[in-house]
């Protein structure tokens, strides 16, 4: 018998607002932890997509945040381009204090005055050390037969512990994903929207994050009838 596959959960406004008040004042490195639940909850980009971004991906030279992010192919799954769009106000605050926490440490600092002083090759997301995050080599079996797959399993751990430490229970690093896409979904209704935003291919993918509150429900039945 066939095993369900265990979904991540999606946050209610509220427990989102718990999260971010919890991260901001518990561990190592608040600002970079704070930044991470902005990002994830507010562009539908991938934990690994997010630990291969780097700084010139989402600064221009002049240092100003760019407001449309391209994802490079070979940074994503299945080597599918998409842009993802900063355009969330305390997504783009939360990402400006862990600029200013990189400089502040000298982390990834460059002799040039491009990209706020910080070298456009570093990655954007980093360890507690000042360092990169680490890709692991994963294997999966597909229909179409085995595939290799790099995955960053320490910022995956990473995220999944801001949810945990808040108490936040059934999330996973896939919950901002899964929350985005839910709220695209009620505020909308176009799923073709959805389906562009995580970044899947066939329809089918995006199925498993289209949850509906029982309240989008009641509100759906108000306007039909």
């Amino acid at each position: 018998m066939a095993t369900a596959t265990r979904r991540a959960t999606s946050l209610r406004p509220g427990q989102f607002k718990h999260l971010l008040r919890v991260a901001s004042v518990t561990g190592r490195m608040p600002e970079r932890d704070v930044m991470l639940l902005w990002v994830t909850h507010t562009t539908g980009v991938r934990v690994t997509e997010l630990a291969l971004l780097e700084v010139a991906d989402v600064l221009y030279p002049s240092g100003a945040i760019r407001p449309e992010v391209y994802l490079r192919a070979e940074i994503t799954k299945g080597c599918r381009a998409r842009n993802i769009h900063l355009t969330h106000a305390k997504c783009i605050a939360a990402i400006e204090a862990w600029i200013a926490v990189r400089r502040e440490r000298s982390w990834g600092i460059s002799s040039e005055a491009e990209y706020r002083g910080l070298r456009p090759d570093s990655r954007l997301v980093m360890t507690h050390k000042g360092q990169a995050f680490e890709l692991a080599f994963k294997h999966r079996m597909l229909d179409s037969g085995p595939e290799v797959y790099r995955a960053c399993d320490a910022l995956q751990q990473t995220i999944t512990r801001l949810y945990k430490q808040a108490g936040v229970k059934g999330c996973s690093s896939h919950s901002g994903r899964r929350t985005l896409a839910a709220r695209v979904l009620a505020a909308t209704g176009d799923v073709d929207t959805v389906q562009a935003i995580l970044g899947h291919q066939c329809l089918d993918h995006s199925k498993p994050y289209l949850t509906v509150d029982q309240e989008t429900i009641r509100r759906a039945y108000e306007l039909a009838l």
